[in-house]
């Protein structure tokens, strides 16, 4: 009978080398698996959030899989593979054949959740189509269809499935900042989307005021959002370029760059960096936000796969690495320059203009 592994058979027979499958064993597949089954891990969580799986099961509680497939009338023999598979997933519970909803996709799977990632689910990605011409990209130098062409279509989508989160996130670090004890705060927004930075610093400073920045096409949707929560009196807009768009220089508190960066890739960060750096008032504060690489880009796989996504779905995002940032705001010059991370992956960079 051959060996376990063909290629040993003549150089590691027993006789030889002892054992090969103790002593000479190549390597396990299992990650090269784990990568493949997380394909299918991806699409039944999408299989799942269409469905409104997680909507209905906390609906009926603790049920089992006949009643929530009544519920959503389905067929319960292909409903209870999807179920068991939240299972594994930590979504949801199993127990003598009854299933319910766990805390965390309560929170975060359901519409209603407190900071609900149903609607991101699908848009985080970006287009499939980028993914699946993912190496023809990468030979021809650049994304097949970058995002960047369509604002309104795919950054509308993006930015409303990102408000609740980037309004928590926002919201503790005005805490640790202390913004309920600073007043009349003056506050710009580079790129704002729908405005969670700014309408988190206008939630705890009583008097503060918000310039927001961003494409005409997403202005248009950031007013809708601003007007919903009661903010338009104390909101100006600024549509354009962010990378070019006329800017007041000395006359801001606090100047937000959020989840930007690795949009615009190394290139073209550093100069956003320093504009917004011009816009603060000495002892003002720059705040950048973003899912960062490690600096050897090994230590941190959802910075770094960040990075690829930006790659495959922008003209010019790519990964930045903490060396990166903390580079560019040295040089602006900004000081006091520290890290924070109000909510795991969504770290803060906070830097302080110096004083003339």
């Amino acid at each position: 009978m051959d060996p376990a592994y063909p290629e040993l058979k003549k150089t590691h027979s027993m006789a030889r080398k002892g054992r090969p499958w103790r002593d000479h064993k190549p390597p396990p597949s299992g990650p090269v698996w784990a990568v493949i089954n997380g394909v299918g891990a991806y699409w039944a969580l999408v299989a799942a959030v269409d469905l409104n799986l997680f909507d209905a099961i906390k609906s009926t509680g603790r049920a089992p899989v006949e009643k929530i497939a009544a519920h959503l009338s389905l067929s319960p023999d292909h409903l209870a593979h999807l179920l068991d598979v939240m299972v594994t997933m930590g979504f949801l519970e199993k127990l003598d054949g009854l299933y319910k909803i766990t805390d965390t996709a309560e929170r975060y799977l359901c519409t209603d959740g407190a900071s609900s990632m149903t609607e991101l689910v699908r848009i985080s990605p970006g287009p499939m189509e980028n993914w699946l011409g993912l190496a023809k990209a990468m030979r021809n130098g650049g994304s097949a269809s970058p995002i960047d062409d369509d604002l309104r279509g795919f950054y509308g989508p993006l930015n409303n499935a990102t408000f609740a989160t980037q309004l928590r996130v926002a919201t503790l670090t005005g805490f640790r900042l202390g913004w309920r004890g600073r007043p009349g705060l003056r506050v710009l927004d580079l790129g704002a989307g729908l405005g969670p930075w700014a309408s988190a610093v206008l939630d705890q400073s009583d008097g503060s005021r918000a310039s927001l920045n961003d494409w005409p096409e997403i202005v248009e949707l950031a007013k809708a959002s601003v007007a919903e929560r009661g903010l338009s009196d104390r909101v100006s807009f600024i549509p354009g370029d962010f990378h070019e768009v006329a800017l007041e220089e000395n006359a801001f508190d606090v100047v937000a760059i959020c989840h930007l960066c690795r949009t615009e890739g190394p290139e073209r960060s550093p100069s956003l960096v320093q504009r917004a750096a011009r816009a603060l008032k000495p002892g003002g504060q720059l705040l950048v936000a973003d899912y960062f690489a490690d600096n050897e880009k090994r230590l941190n796989p959802f910075g770094v796969q960040m990075g690829l996504t930006m790659l495959a779905n922008t003209r010019h995002g790519r990964a930045i690495t903490h060396e990166q940032m903390y580079g560019w705001l040295a040089a602006a010059p900004l000081e006091s320059i520290r890290l924070i991370e109000p909510i795991k992956f969504n770290q803060v960079y906070v830097a302080t203009k110096r004083h003339p």
